[in-house]
This record gives C-alpha cells, sequence and structure tokens, in this order.
C-alpha cells in the first residue's frame, strides 16, 4: 500500500512539475521506473552523436552511462583518461559536444534546476555550450522553493558527494556542511537555471524513484 500511495504522488507531481519545468522552456518528462527513464534517454540522443557527461550518479544508476559506452556513440568520457592533463583536455571536449548528460542536485516545485560544482565544467556545460542537456532526476531531488534547492544542495548533496573524492574538507571529515572556504571545497559555483534558453536545449527526465545524491 504504501509503495502504491508513494507512486501516484510522485506521478502526480512530477506531472505538475514536468509542466512548469514545459512553461520555462524546458522538455520535460516523467517516468515511472528507471527503466523508463533509461529508454527515454536513449530515445533523444541519434546514433553517432558525440556524447560526454559531468558528474552524473543518476544517469549512472539508471544504466545510462553504460548503454551510451556500449552503444553507437562518440564518448567523451574523462574516466578513461590516463593522465590529469588529458582528463581536462576531455572535459574541455565535453563543452562542445553533441550531447551532454547530467543529473540536478535539485529542482523546485515550479520548474527551476539548482546545481553546485567543484570545478564547475558540469554547470558550465550545462549553461552553454553542447546542443542537447539530458538532466536526469529523481523525485528526491523536488523541492519547494529556490532557498530550500539551494539548502539541498549544500546540506544534503555536497557532503555526501564529498565522501567519492580524496579531498580535505569540513564535510569530507564529519559529513556536515560548514560553509567553508577550504581549497577542496566542491561548492565553488552554485547555478541556478530558472529557463532554458534556447527552449527545448535541455530536457529533464523526472523519475519516480530515489536516485543520486
Amino acid at each position: 500500500m504504501t509503495d502504491t500511495v508513494r507512486a501516484a504522488r510522485n506521478r502526480k507531481a512530477g506531472e505538475k512539475v514536468c509542466a512548469n519545468l514545459k512553461n520555462r522552456g524546458f522538455d520535460a518528462y516523467y517516468c515511472e521506473t528507471s527503466a523508463d527513464a533509461l529508454q527515454q534517454a536513449l530515445a533523444l540522443i541519434p546514433e553517432g552523436k558525440v556524447v560526454s557527461w559531468g558528474g552524473c550518479k543518476s544517469a549512472e544508476e539508471i544504466g545510462l552511462i553504460d548503454a551510451v559506452k556500449t552503444g553507437n556513440y562518440q564518448v567523451l568520457d574523462r574516466g578513461a583518461a590516463k593522465t590529469p592533463e588529458e582528463r581536462a583536455a576531455i572535459m574541455k571536449q565535453a563543452l562542445t559536444c553533441d550531447v551532454f548528460l547530467s543529473g540536478t542536485n535539485a529542482i523546485t516545485e515550479d520548474g527551476e534546476l539548482v546545481n553546485i560544482d567543484g570545478n564547475g565544467n558540469r554547470v558550465a556545460a550545462m549553461t552553454y555550450g553542447p546542443d542537447s542537456v539530458i538532466v536526469i532526476a529523481g523525485m528526491n531531488k523536488l523541492t519547494r522553493t529556490v532557498m530550500d534547492a539551494a539548502n539541498r544542495a549544500r546540506t544534503e548533496a555536497a557532503p555526501v558527494n564529498a565522501q567519492r573524492f580524496d579531498i580535505k574538507t569540513p564535510c569530507k571529515a564529519d559529513g556536515i556542511c560548514h560553509d567553508c572556504n577550504s581549497p577542496d571545497c566542491i561548492c565553488s559555483y552554485i547555478v541556478r537555471t530558472r529557463r532554458c534558453k534556447p527552449a527545448g536545449r535541455i530536457k529533464v527526465i523526472l523519475v519516480g524513484e530515489v536516485l543520486g545524491f
């Protein structure tokens, strides 16, 4: 019963948020499951295109990263780099790829995205460069307001994300945001995307599951 009512709530809220996203120029889709989201995402990526991504745990969790790596696409994968210099070069190339895959740290009920970034490559690509951006977001990313979204990004997503890296920040040490100014800070850039311009460039796929951080 709990799963059924939660699914009903997610569907209703997801459809409402999708309508608000469309009103802001985004393309938006609601998928109840990761499997549905994977098929929707792949339908938006023409074969042969150059595809890349930033930190994108949600896309990884639905199987999209693996599907792209094994599919008929030209992939720019910074994870395959053998040196820091090669990694940096791939990250720069990704800024002009055909399709960029991303998650989002938070999404408001009225259709705005809020993202936090350490190096800025992910939010840079979301803002400008790649012809198409596909954002995968679980319903756990939904927040009431922009302030709530920024708070979620800083105090929930960032301390969890920090655990993946070999860095020295307060949130890495104790799991709590200290609004730090550490050299290793992963909160260097906070970007609020309140409209998609040109319209349709950013496609948001909302998934009725818990995904990412």
